[in-house]
């Protein structure tokens, strides 16, 4: 099979999604005549594309239809594309029940699902649950990158919680450390 048909059939299940969501009944067939025949990564690439495009409703239908797909095993990527977008577009309930079913499926979220998840309380202004989620990612184990404190410190600048960005900056100036710490000690022992 050829690349072009590959991507061909991918980009016309997306057009054929797009053009057929305001009827259920035209959905539903284009999920069972296009989408059912699309291989693995085709299917993901598709659900791929309808986020970055922000098509929410569609998205979410098409990682229901990759749920039920036989060879679906649970991939903690594939959440963490849901719930950025679920953010961004303030479904924070939902997002909320993205983050509780990864936990169910036996996943264990990291330090971008995390920072996922407080990204979306934040759009909110839920600084208290992206506190409590911040809290929740130290103590799962989880080091908070430059994403996740740049993220807080925008955010908490903005909302004008300048004691909430003091104790975040110095949080990362003290991980920071540590990483350095830890860093000497492993060439130390390599030379």
């Amino acid at each position: 099979m050829e690349v072009k048909e590959i991507i061909n059939r991918s980009y016309t299940s997306i057009q054929s999604l797009k053009l057929a969501k305001s009827s259920n009944p035209r959905l539903e067939e284009v999920f069972n005549s296009k989408l059912s025949r699309l291989l693995k990564a085709d299917l993901l690439d598709t659900l791929e594309v309808l986020q970055n495009q922000n098509e929410l409703d569609l998205a979410l239908k098409v990682f229901e239809f990759v749920e039920k797909e036989v060879w679906y095993k649970p991939n903690i990527s594939l959440y963490h594309s849901m719930i950025q977008m679920l953010g961004k577009n303030k479904f924070i309930e939902m997002a909320e029940e993205f983050f509780s079913k990864l936990e169910k499926e036996g996943l264990k979220p990291d330090t971008r699902t995390f920072t996922e998840m407080i990204g979306a309380y934040l759009r909110v202004d839920m600084i208290d649950k992206a506190m409590e989620t911040y809290g929740r990612m130290k103590a799962s184990g989880c080091t908070p990158d430059k994403l996740t404190f740049t993220i807080l410190i925008r955010n908490l600048e903005d909302a004008g919680r300048e004691e909430l960005v003091a104790f975040i900056k110095k949080e990362c100036v003290n991980i920071w450390i540590i990483l350095r710490n830890s860093l000497k000690k492993l060439s130390r022992k390599n030379m």
